[in-house]
């Protein structure tokens, strides 16, 4: 019922083995372990001069290894996610999100099939992390984060591939997924600006996020990539068990986000280096309310906030077990939501159909 320009992530993640550039050779990790592809490493690729992170202001002050160290001691007790599960993760213990304190990646390489103004022409440099703590019974990745396919790595790995994804040319860091390893990351990405990383950072995220860990990011993250899946609490409990918090969680974080980064901002090659992206994934007979999601958008944030309607939903892992997720969305109910943005006065809207 819709037209896509680029592969979905499952397609993405399902053939990384086959990614081939032609020239030099550089690694990718996939869910079997670090490997090497032949790639041409982007010739005439350089960081963009006109933008610096924030997080290298950070690093040299020591802020961010400070930071880094408070994300590490909440594992104690872990209280990183909205779901507050208690777990000493440090122990080896497991959370709620399945994950301890093992940093476990699934994947790292260029991705093409993010939002355009992301990939440019040298793709978003995506790191996978294995686990998750919304536990979606509809999740296309569910094999990764709720099935736990990955590979344990250290934290100087994780800077490496950081690092690795900026040398063949990518635009951006994207760590999808991040939040229960917010700590790691941001112990790697101090490694990784003292070894020169200077790509923007996006935090690629599901919306279920805390106040308190979102002001940790405060000038660590230049990108927020985040979900804004459900309006309605019951919803949300329902289909992500446990998370009856996630709306009014969710509103407070997109606020908060938007506070420290603002709307999108781009640069000469139209690639976005700062600000909050969010996404809204249109599910089958309305059960996420999305008017509202659109409504509170436009009541709440400027006008102009890039919001991204998909239309890709797709009834996998247990969706068949709720009739009412159990089939695609029709192209009506997807145009019902573009009225209901157009209706709250959005104006930075980027569409799927036709």
């Amino acid at each position: 019922m819709h037209r896509k320009s680029h592969c979905n992530r499952r397609h993405f993640l399902r053939t990384l083995g086959g990614i081939v550039l032609t020239g030099a050779t550089f690694p990718v990790m996939g869910s079997a372990g670090l490997f090497f592809t032949k790639g041409n490493l982007m010739e005439n690729f350089e960081v963009n001069a006109n933008y610096e992170p924030g997080y290298i202001k950070l690093h040299k002050e020591g802020t961010l290894k400070a930071r880094a160290d408070v994300l590490w001691n909440m594992m104690r007790s872990c209280n990183l996610c909205p779901r507050d599960c208690g777990t000493n993760r440090i122990r080896g213990s497991r959370g709620d999100c399945n994950a301890n304190a093992d940093l476990e990646i699934s994947s790292f390489a260029p991705h093409f099939g993010e939002e355009r103004e992301l990939v440019g022409n040298n793709g978003s440099g995506t790191v996978f992390f294995t686990n998750c703590s919304l536990l979606c019974v509809f999740c296309i990745n569910y094999d990764i984060s709720q099935m736990g396919k990955g590979r344990r790595q250290s934290i100087n790995d994780l800077a490496n591939m950081m690092l690795t994804l900026q040398r063949i040319g990518c635009h951006n860091i994207n760590v999808v997924t991040p939040s229960h390893y917010s700590p790691h990351i941001m112990k790697a990405l101090d490694i990784a600006a003292g070894k020169g990383l200077r790509l923007p950072l996006v935090y690629n995220t599901c919306g279920w996020e805390k106040l308190d860990i979102l002001q940790l990011l405060d000038g660590v993250v230049d990108v927020y990539l985040a979900d804004f899946k459900y309006a309605d609490p019951q919803a949300a409990d329902t289909y992500s068990p446990g998370a009856y918090s996630y709306p009014e969680i969710t509103q407070t974080a997109l606020s908060e986000m938007h506070r420290q980064t603002g709307t999108p901002h781009v640069n000469e090659q139209g690639v976005v280096h700062k600000g909050l992206m969010i996404r809204h994934l249109v599910m089958p007979n309305n059960v996420a309310h999305s008017e509202k999601v659109m409504q509170w958008i436009g009541n709440n944030l400027p006008k102009d906030t890039y919001v991204n309607i998909m239309s890709q939903y797709t009834p996998v892992f247990k969706a068949s077990e709720y009739p009412e997720i159990s089939r695609r969305i029709t192209q009506q109910e997807y145009n019902t939501v573009i009225r209901a943005a157009r209706n709250a006065g959005l104006t930075n809207l980027r569409l799927q159909g036709g």
